[in-house]
């Protein structure tokens, strides 16, 4: 439901912030006074497409915002396809340059006209002279068929939703069949590729982790040869010109020995370090000794991670998905192989399935048929009182392949003078008459919809006394389950109005503005009593505005 409106520099609104409520909103004021603006101005914030006409004159942009709540559930599901969250408020705002650039946001995050467009399609449905009326395109139909079905038979949705089951598990075996009769064309080469690459995996018998163990241990050997060449050149340093350096230091120990004293060897303290020395360098020799590094097993390491490397990038997986493309292939095999029962085991399944589903479709579609009996006898009860006695309606249900929704294709057919043709909704009538007979249309489906907000434009054209009081009674009838926005110069129609909006204009300083107030009150009764008697508003038409105000 449209919450408030906030306008600024459209045409002849400068600033206009308005207030809705639930109900018929009436909006009525002299011809020129600004009512089509108004509505130009709602149909921007709704992704219309943009005319730089309607910024203001000096202005360099405008902006329409417009917010709603009480969000239904087709408008939450376009919100989360397009990545936006499903809130139960949401304000749609639009701006537009004199240089035509325009820009569109849904609750602050910017986004698509295209977006805003869809969107403000599901919440807000326009009837006069616009041209996003929703059941006017025949892909509405269908679905709009079905809701009327639904309210009026409890059976409906449940038989909806076993014709849906019933279709998605035929088509399910209709594409197994279509992959195994595929499989069975290319089985002798599917089958020699299959044996050849099962067989090559089966002796492979790759382990999940085998892979980065063996890089691991691969590493790690790869160290062992790199640290046993450092070790090498150390045992080297050790042995300078092929004599160990312990044997060295001996010697030098040994020379120090044939020192002659009277007593005690006076270097005999450095004769023991010079021994203790050797002693630790002989250990330290013996300790960073290399080991052998066992190179055979280096290569039967790179081998097998080589062949498993291999068949990861030929299978195009990762190393350790190579066992689950194993059993993937060996499942292929087999299917091969036993593809012609279980071809005709799914054959079979087909069968039932197909039966399943044609029954359900079958009273599917009779239910359709019902429906759309019913819902002509109901408009066709609508339309005398709304000037269209001599009109007709009537739901036209097709044969269709079958699909998720059944068997019928629906197009709501129409047709405005007798002896004509009937011809599509959309190819017929036109302007007041067709905004009429909207109305009657919605009035039969209410409850049915998941548009809150209806806005009707030139509704009352051509019409006046009863067909304008039935026209009214209408609309108070279908605000009662929505909210319903009339643009009206009939008095009889505003006298329905739950809130009644008066839209004027004057100048000031060479500037022309339109305003919108609301009117209660003795202001309402010399509104429609300026409806009914023009300029000059008289005590005959005060009188008569009191007896037509309802709400």
């Amino acid at each position: 439901m449209l919450t408030n409106l906030h306008i600024s520099n459209i045409v002849l609104i400068e600033k206009l912030n308005l207030a809705f409520g639930s109900g018929l909103i009436i909006l009525t004021g002299e011809t020129g006074a600004g009512k089509s603006i108004l509505m130009d101005a709602l149909s921007l914030a709704l992704g219309a497409r943009s005319d730089t006409g309607l910024v203001r004159h000096g202005c360099d942009t405008a902006s329409v915002t417009a917010e709603f709540d009480n969000i239904g559930l087709s408008v939450k599901n376009i919100l989360s396809e397009n990545g936006l969250d499903p809130e139960d408020e949401i304000v749609l705002r639009r701006t537009l340059s004199v240089d035509g650039k325009s820009r569109a946001w849904i609750n602050d995050i910017p986004v698509s006209v295209k977006i805003l467009k869809e969107v403000g399609d599901a919440l807000v449905e326009i009837h006069g002279q616009f041209a996003n009326h929703t059941l006017l395109n025949p892909a509405t139909h269908r679905p709009t068929l079905d809701s009327f079905a639904a309210i009026n038979n409890p059976k409906f949705a449940e038989l909806q939703s076993n014709v849906r089951v019933a279709y998605n598990n035929m088509h399910q075996i209709e594409n197994k069949i279509a992959d195994l009769q595929d499989l069975v064309l290319r089985s002798q080469t599917e089958r020699e590729f299959l044996e050849h690459n099962v067989a090559e995996l089966r002796a492979l018998n790759v382990r999940v982790g085998e892979e980065e163990e063996l890089a691991t241990a691969r590493a790690n050997m790869m160290n062992a040869e790199k640290n046993a060449a450092i070790l090498n050149d150390a045992q080297n340093a050790l042995c300078p010109n092929g004599n160990s350096l312990d044997s060295m230091i001996c010697s030098v120990a040994h020379i120090l020995e044939r020192v002659h004293s009277d007593g005690e060897n006076p270097y005999q303290s450095q004769i023991d370090d010079l021994y203790d020395a050797a002693q630790s360098v002989a250990e330290i020799s013996e300790q960073i000794k290399p080991e052998a590094t066992d190179i055979g097993t280096i290569d039967e390491i790179e081998e097998r991670l080589f062949a498993i490397r291999s068949a990861a990038r030929k299978h195009r997986v990762m190393a350790d998905e190579l066992p689950n493309k194993l059993a993937e292939m060996e499942n292929s095999l087999n299917t091969i192989d036993n593809s012609d029962a279980e071809l005709q085991k799914l054959k079979k399944e087909l069968v039932t399935a197909k039966k399943e589903f044609e029954a359900y479709a079958t009273e599917l579609s009779n239910l359709r048929h019902d429906a759309a009996v019913a819902m002509r006898d109901r408009i066709l009860a609508e339309l005398p009182d709304l000037k269209l006695g001599s009109a007709d309606f009537m739901v036209e249900i097709t044969p269709v392949a079958p699909n998720v929704n059944g068997i019928d294709d629906v197009l709501f057919m129409i047709k405005t003078n007798p002896g004509t043709p009937f011809a599509p909704l959309n190819k017929s009538a036109s302007g007041g008459e067709l905004a009429r007979f909207m109305l009657a249309l919605r009035v039969v489906l209410a409850g049915g919809t998941d548009a809150h907000t209806f806005v009707f434009d030139e509704i009352d054209t051509g019409i006046s006394g009863a067909t304008a009081s039935a026209v009214g009674l209408r609309l108070n009838k279908l605000a009662e389950q929505s909210q319903a926005i009339v643009i009206t110069h009939s008095a009889q129609v505003a006298g329905f109005a739950d809130r009644h909006y008066k839209i004027a204009k004057y100048t000031e300083k060479d500037k022309t503005i339109t305003t919108v107030t609301e009117i209660t009150g003795d202001d309402r009764i010399g509104e429609i009593a300026r409806i009914i008697s023009g300029a000059e508003i008289t005590p005959e038409s005060i009188a008569t505005a009191k007896t037509l105000i309802k709400n």
